[in-house]
């Protein structure tokens, strides 16, 4: 499980808040020989990041539309929030049937300016 204090240190070390790089879902499936291995599925852009307190969740979103969440969108938000706020769980919508994901990791590609948030399906 990752909050947002996770994403805030993780994205402060592995591109230093680089404002152009555009979020993305990186998609890891389970191997079908080997449960405990996860294999790359792919990757979509995240469309919409929106806090939710009632459910104290940073949900992303990802849609049909040809809006971007880039980094310099979506970390100055977060670092006015208070602690509890940065105590919220990532979540990941990607469609009507996976919803309310868990995001389990971060990464990135520097050549494409992409940060990634892998999900697991």
């Amino acid at each position: 499980m990752k909050f947002i204090i996770d994403l805030i240190e993780d994205v402060r070390e592995q591109i230093g808040n680089h404002e152009e790089y555009v979020v993305t879902a990186g998609l890891l499936k389970a191997d079908e020989n080997d449960s405990n291995k996860l294999i790359y599925a792919g990757e979509a852009p995240v469309n919409i990041a929106s806090i939710n307190d009632d459910e104290k969740q940073l949900n992303f979103k990802i849609d049909t539309s040809d809006m971007r969440v880039t980094i310099g969108a979506l970390i100055p938000p977060l670092l006015i929030l208070d602690m509890d706020a940065m105590m919220y769980e990532l979540r990941m919508d990607v469609n009507t049937q996976y919803r309310n994901m868990e995001i389990v990791g971060f990464g990135k590609n520097d050549e494409e300016k992409r940060y990634i948030l892998f999900i697991k399906i």
